[in-house]
């Protein structure tokens, strides 16, 4: 009587951490497959440094000093 008990017992167990590992798997997959939603202050912060980056590149078009080239210039007079 106690060998079929021991039986049992080991498959009862052995039933219990597949049934783990399933939830274990399960719950891995879930955490792979979820989607990032930044909160109020991730996405303000996104959308701040977006629009520091658009305007430093306007700033530095407008204010950028434009190349010369200095193996054409022309001794003439700038009255051209």
């Amino acid at each position: 009587m106690n060998h079929w008990h021991n039986e049992f017992m080991a498959e009862y167990h052995r039933q219990d951490l597949i049934e783990q590992m399933e939830q274990i798997r399960l719950a891995d997959r879930t955490v792979k497959s979820r989607l990032h939603r930044p909160g109020l202050f991730e996405a303000t912060m996104f959308r701040l440094a977006n629009w520091m980056i658009a305007t430093g590149r306007r700033l530095r078009k407008r204010y950028e000093i434009p190349a010369v080239n200095c193996n054409n210039t022309t001794s003439s007079s700038f009255a051209h």
